[in-house]
């Protein structure tokens, strides 16, 4: 179905092929708050196999909007993701040593290898947890609330603390006095 990738090694395991290409639709549905998609992620890529030695090598590419963490201008952009992986059978590796190594293998199950749920978990992981208009976005006003990119604003930003005005005051007068 769409949006949802289990595949068949079967072919790889029997030695009929040597190479499974991949190329699918997955859906970010609840992956990011606050981003919206304009379509699913798109998948693709491979599972090769070389002599018992089988590697997923994948690319996804995600469109995405939102919005300025510093300026709340509204960002667009596509998040791309590449994602390899030695395939591994069950019980090959520990289950407390297949936690730790979890960025580098997936486990097949019988002859099924679920794509979905290691490249969903890194998707939520690699996507940025701050989106910017530009890396030297300067945000907004503190007082106005105007872009900074957009120009000066006139608002003086430097305030003097009310316990020391006094003071201003008591200087001016010392210079008025010379």
């Amino acid at each position: 179905r769409e949006g949802f990738m289990i595949v068949d090694v079967a072919p790889l395991l029997r030695g009929e092929v040597n190479r499974l290409e991949i190329d699918y639709m997955l859906s970010p549905t609840g992956l990011i708050d606050g981003v919206t998609f304009d379509s699913d992620a798109r998948v693709r890529g491979a599972l090769t196999d070389n002599a018992g030695y089988m590697r997923l090598v994948l690319r996804a590419e995600l469109p995405y909007h939102g919005e300025c963490a510093r300026c709340l201008a509204p960002v667009d952009g596509v998040f791309s993701l590449d994602f390899e992986r030695t395939v591994t059978t069950e019980g090959t590796i520990d289950e407390d040593k297949l936690d730790e190594l979890a960025d580098e293998y997936v486990v097949l199950n019988g002859n099924e290898l679920d794509v979905d749920e290691p490249l969903r978990e890194e998707l939520l992981l690699g996507f940025p947890t701050r989106l910017l208009c530009s890396d030297d976005c300067e945000g907004l006003c503190p007082k106005c609330g105007r872009p900074k990119r957009e120009g000066d604003c006139g608002c003086v930003l430097k305030e003097i603390d009310p316990r020391l005005a006094v003071l201003k005051n008591f200087f001016d007068k010392d210079q008025d006095e010379k």
